[in-house]
């Protein structure tokens, strides 16, 4: 019998590392939005700024992948922590001279671009920390544990704000950078199987590199599919935690602190799915998973602007993450499963720039419908397009899907002399 996962040296020090940045991306995840609206008044801003960060991190995606699968990706985890360490932490220096909206706008792109690369890096990662047969058990227990972290860091992140300022608590979210960047040192990451190592001397050319993995995902039907159907459910759902933290602030009178709790107990549903989804997976099947997890979601956003109470729109934000991370945790796993190693950053970061693509847009329209047409307008027509998603699902290869057999691409053309 195999040790259980938390006794690995080194994927203990990796899940330490990256449970304490996500409990500092938590203060930022509430006190950004909140920065904005204290400032400004409009949830229409914070959805601009919401969709040009998106932007910045879809663009950053693109080339994301290739540096994933050329250097370390420890070292390149390492510089990302470093960089948001620096940048978040001008923020709360340049707010002593007063509100300065417009560095938000300059710092929060570069953040999210940054940190697409880190994420890339983080779920090519575990690829190289655990057994195959491991990955979904891995993930699932990572995902419990941020979220775990993002029960309490949403709560500290509404007492923070309420008490200090929303700029107190991106401090907190720079520091947590340095402890991350600490955490991920110690860490070190296995070499792929000499079957998944590209052969040759020479290098393909800049595009074909590029484009790999994008072609690696058009090609494989399942992941072909959920590409595209959550590439639409992101559509729906990029701009959903600032029209709900504009919802309990604007229409049922929360404060700071309400929002925190909201937000930190709803997390709790983000924690239920990362522990579920490890044995539904092996008792239903990958397709009848997902397509439950999104339809389950769906139903929640369509009730979140209904629900004319704090306790009530908290259960539901609780069900909605559940679904998002049931599903997300299966696409994720699915894709380290069955991607040759020397593609998985690119075929992370084509699924993910082309995932997030729509985002921006999605984030931008649904703020501007919330305060046009008012929330419950809003989420109930998102909640509906994601039962679309659902039903799409139901219709494609997702639906029959299970454990698939690695794909071993054919090694590119090499340069002649």
């Amino acid at each position: 019998m195999r040790a259980p996962l938390w006794r690995d040296r080194h994927f203990g020090a990796y899940w330490a590392a990256q449970s304490l940045s996500s409990v500092g991306d938590s203060f930022a995840y509430i006190a950004v939005p909140l920065l904005v609206l204290h400032a400004t008044g409009s949830v229409a801003q914070m959805g601009l700024l919401t969709a040009v960060a998106g932007a910045a991190s879809v663009g950053a995606g693109i080339f994301g992948g290739v540096l994933v699968d050329r250097y370390d990706r420890r070292t390149l985890m390492i510089t990302a922590d470093v960089a948001r360490l620096v940048l978040y932490g001008l923020i709360p220096l340049a707010w002593l001279a007063g509100p300065q909206v417009w560095l938000l706008f300059v710092v929060l792109p570069i953040c999210e671009a940054v940190g697409m690369v880190f994420q890339v890096a983080a779920v090519t990662a575990v690829r190289n920390l655990v057994d195959r047969d491991r990955i979904t058990e891995a993930n699932g227990r990572l995902q419990a544990t941020y979220a775990a972290a993002a029960v309490a860091g949403p709560l500290l992140a509404g007492i923070a704000s309420a008490r200090f300022g929303p700029t107190v608590a991106i401090a907190v979210n720079a520091a947590s950078f340095a402890l991350s960047a600490a955490g991920l040192w110690l860490v070190r990451l296995r070499q792929p199987a000499e079957d998944e190592r590209p052969g040759g001397a020479g290098r393909e050319s800049r595009l074909a590199e590029l484009l790999a993995g994008a072609r690696f995902l058009w090609r494989q039907p399942v992941l072909r599919a959920l590409t595209v159907l959550l590439s639409i459910f992101i559509f729906l759902t990029y701009g959903l935690t600032d029209v709900l933290i504009y919802h309990v602030k604007h229409d049922l009178g929360g404060s700071d602190r309400t929002i925190g709790a909201v937000l930190g107990l709803a997390a709790v549903g983000t924690i239920a799915g990362a522990l579920l989804v490890a044995p539904l997976r092996r008792r239903r099947g990958f397709g009848v998973t997902w397509i439950a997890a999104v339809t389950m979601s769906g139903l929640a956003v369509a009730g979140i602007g209904v629900a004319g109470t704090v306790p009530g729109v908290t259960a539901l934000t609780a069900m909605y993450l559940c679904g998002v991370s049931v599903a997300g945790i299966c696409s994720m796993s699915l894709r380290q499963e069955i991607t040759p190693d020397h593609l998985l950053g690119r075929v992370t970061s084509a699924f993910w720039s082309t995932h997030y693509s729509l985002g921006p847009a999605g984030a931008a329209a649904l703020t501007w419908a919330a305060g046009r047409y008012g929330v419950t307008a809003v989420t109930l027509v998102a909640g509906a397009g994601c039962l679309l998603v659902a039903v799409g699902g139901a219709f494609t290869p997702i639906r029959r899907a299970g454990s698939e057999p690695v794909v071993h691409e054919p090694e590119p053309e090499r340069a002649t002399t």
